[in-house]
């Protein structure tokens, strides 16, 4: 994907997110933020000129260190806030961890982190 298309999916994403409600849908807001983040975090690091189109991050825990490291000098702030929520989905999403709204909302504050200021 492009950086302009990494964008809309991001923006439609959290459109969908307005919707829900944090004590009842945490599990889809986590992983909403999970997958938004990662299509800002994409478009970031396409438009810094880091990554191409073809060459998107999934997640960053697939990364190798090399690729991980590399990518942080771009963006630190939004690869660390994209793992920290991607560490948090085991245990609320499909998990029975209590505290699954704090979580929800801890993710979308994450989120923020992620997504650029200028859109």
């Amino acid at each position: 994907m492009h950086a302009h298309e990494h964008r809309a999916v991001a923006e439609r994403i959290e459109r969908s997110m307005r919707k829900c409600r944090e004590a009842h849908d945490h599990e889809l807001l986590i992983e909403a933020a999970m997958l938004a983040g990662s299509h800002w975090l994409n478009a970031r690091l396409h438009e810094d000129g880091v990554s191409s189109a073809g060459d998107d991050v999934m997640h960053t825990y697939l990364l190798t260190v090399n690729q991980h490291r590399r990518l942080s000098v771009s963006q630190p702030e939004a690869m660390q806030a994209l793992g920290a929520i991607e560490d948090m989905r085991p245990a609320f999403v499909r998990g029975d961890a209590p505290g699954g709204p704090e979580a929800a909302r801890r993710a979308i504050g994450l989120l923020s982190k992620i997504r650029p200021t200028h859109q």
